[in-house]
């Protein structure tokens, strides 16, 4: 069994479908099961219809429409077959549509987060429909799954925990691996039905979950990008390759931020010793990055790595007392409290500095809690680097031009906090 995933950017429109079929033509795709996300910019445009559920109820049909309008693009494209109705995926999309807009209609529940959950996933809902409908079109037969009856979750919302258990038992019983299947991913479902995510970029991990759960052989992530690189070419100048790289250096990457491979995606994979491919959907017959048992990384250069939009906090008590661990037990039960992710944390004898990410917006009422027993400084929208295996050029180079807010070496790995 191999687990195939191809993310946004390889679906982004009928061209990208298309040449999806052509990368299956070219590798295979027997014994195969693939995880689709949705296409192109979609998560981002039903962010913006749950925005407007929430705060602008009078655009939120049209914005609705603007993603349909955008998939049927893509139908018409793929689908050129005469009237719309000439093709019964018009019409499953169409459904899909209406049963999200059902939703708004019948939801009673103020909870952003559930609410956010229940409407992100129709993007995956219909991108591997419209995949599913085009490749049985042309010649390649296969199998559509709701992946939200296989992957259980608890009912942590926008950031779910997979019961394993659960999963397990519902892959071995009712997933039918004689058959190429196709199934979204980022998506579960907790033990009321309702929808779950897996975290932005979660669809790697739904990859590795089924991979787990199927003993595959492999795990291959169709990106567009030649595989791993050692920097994010958005950001940074000269990316170079990885050809390889050990579970352990994958997880420590990204631990702290690389974005080609999803955190949790490692996990699963490494306790099975499943290997994980990264692969360039423009180029298939290249070989990537293979992410598997050994040590370190191949070429051995520095790492570099960013976070945007991070906030860094800085305590010290208001009497002069030192910071000790009953302080520092109540700074990390405020920061769960207000679900922050920590990324750097720094101390000293009365001082405590810590970076955080702060995605459920809850910095206000976290700084208003704090500033009852510390005084508080809070620099918003910050930076955070991190080289890996850095030396000191790499160091200098990444300094140039910023100012450096918090700065922190260990042995093989930088942080830097800038304005």
């Amino acid at each position: 069994m191999h687990v195939f995933k191809f993310g946004g950017a390889s679906v982004r429109d009928a061209v990208g479908v298309k040449n999806l079929e052509a990368v299956l033509n070219k590798v295979g795709y027997d014994n195969t099961l693939i995880v689709i996300s949705a296409m192109g910019k979609t998560t981002n445009a039903l962010e913006t219809v749950v925005g407007n559920y929430f705060n602008t109820k009078s655009e939120l049909q049209s914005s609705i429409q603007d993603v349909k309008k955008f998939h049927n693009a893509i139908l018409l494209d793929l689908f050129d077959t005469g009237p719309e109705e000439s093709h019964p995926v018009f019409k499953k999309v169409s459904l899909l549509f209406d049963e999200l807009r059902s939703f708004f209609d019948r939801n009673k529940s103020p909870d952003y987060n559930f609410v956010y959950d229940q409407v992100i996933g129709y993007g995956e809902l219909v991108s591997t429909l419209i995949v599913s409908e085009y490749l049985n079109m042309v010649g390649i037969r296969n199998r559509w799954l709701d992946v939200r009856e296989y992957i259980k979750t608890d009912n942590y919302y926008r950031r779910a925990n997979v019961n394993w258990e659960a999963t397990q038992a519902a892959i071995s019983s009712k997933l039918n691996t004689s058959v190429l299947n196709i199934t979204q991913g980022f998506l579960g479902s907790d033990a009321n039905n309702f929808t779950t995510t897996l975290g932005r970029e979660g669809s790697d991990y739904t990859a590795a979950i089924l991979a787990y759960c199927l003993n595959a052989e492999q795990v291959t992530i169709w990106k567009d990008v030649p595989g791993v690189l050692n920097a994010d070419p958005r950001y940074f100048e000269n990316a170079q390759l990885l050809n390889r790289i050990s579970y352990r250096e994958a997880i420590e990457l990204a631990f702290y931020g690389a974005s080609v491979i999803h955190p949790k995606t490692l996990q699963p994979l490494q306790q099975k010793e499943i290997p994980l491919f990264v692969k360039s959907f423009q180029h298939p017959e290249k070989a990537g990055t293979m992410v598997g048992k050994g040590s370190g990384i191949e070429p051995l250069v520095p790492c570099f790595i960013v976070k945007k939009n991070q906030v860094l906090i800085s305590l010290s008590s208001l009497d002069f007392s030192y910071i000790v661990e009953e302080n520092i037990s109540e700074i990390f039960k405020l920061l769960h409290l207000y679900k922050m992710k920590v990324d750097v944390i720094q101390n000293s004898a009365i001082s405590f500095s810590v970076c955080v990410d702060n995605v459920y917006n809850n910095l206000p009422n976290l700084l208003q809690h704090l500033k009852a027993k510390f005084k508080v400084t809070c620099h918003e929208d910050v930076s955070l680097y991190t080289i890996r295996h850095y030396n000191l050029e790499a160091i200098a180079q990444l300094e140039v031009d910023k100012t450096i807010l918090l700065k922190q070496l260990t042995q093989e790995t930088v942080q830097m906090v800038t304005q």
